[in-house]
């Protein structure tokens, strides 16, 4: 959902990069590390944000810059089951890891093992190989969770072996 920034002040106050459609939105949700520590976010003023850690004996706000620089780069995620459900075509990036692959005439190419972004694009590995394909529509024209699979039209430039 979100990534915590460098801190902003020295009152607790962190940047965090919201990767909600509205930023306003995460807010909304409740937060969690990769540790399983709980988090609440309130924006304040400049953009930056207010966290709260939930502890065991009550809430703890992050008051210091000293905190909040031991939380740059956290993750912050959203349990599955408080997300909307997608609309129709289309779908959370997790969902696809762990479909199979198959080429326009059906052959298995292999599994999706990870989904990539780097800042350029999306893209799907797929294993074994493994094979990087950019996740566009003419790369992947269909992509049917139901049926677990996806279809893979890999780029001229890619090397691909039945």
């Amino acid at each position: 959902m979100g990534t915590i920034g460098k801190p902003h002040g020295v009152r607790g106050l962190v940047r965090v990069n919201a990767f909600t459609e509205d930023p306003d939105a995460l807010c909304d949700y409740p937060l969690v590390d990769k540790s399983g520590r709980r988090f609440t976010l309130e924006w304040a003023a400049g953009g930056a944000a207010q966290l709260t850690e939930l502890t065991a004996t009550g809430p703890r706000k992050i008051t210091t810059r000293t905190e909040a620089e031991r939380l740059t780069n956290l993750e912050l995620f959203a349990p599955r089951s408080v997300l909307p459900a997608p609309e129709e075509d289309e779908f959370y990036l997790a969902d696809l890891i762990g479909l199979a692959a198959h080429n326009q005439s059906g052959a298995t190419l292999g599994t999706i093992a990870a989904v990539h972004d780097y800042g350029g694009g999306t893209s799907l590995e797929i294993a074994p190989g493994p094979l990087l394909i950019p996740f566009t529509k003419h790369a992947v024209p269909v992509v049917d969770i139901a049926a677990g699979h996806v279809v893979v039209n890999p780029p001229a430039e890619t090397t691909v072996s039945p």
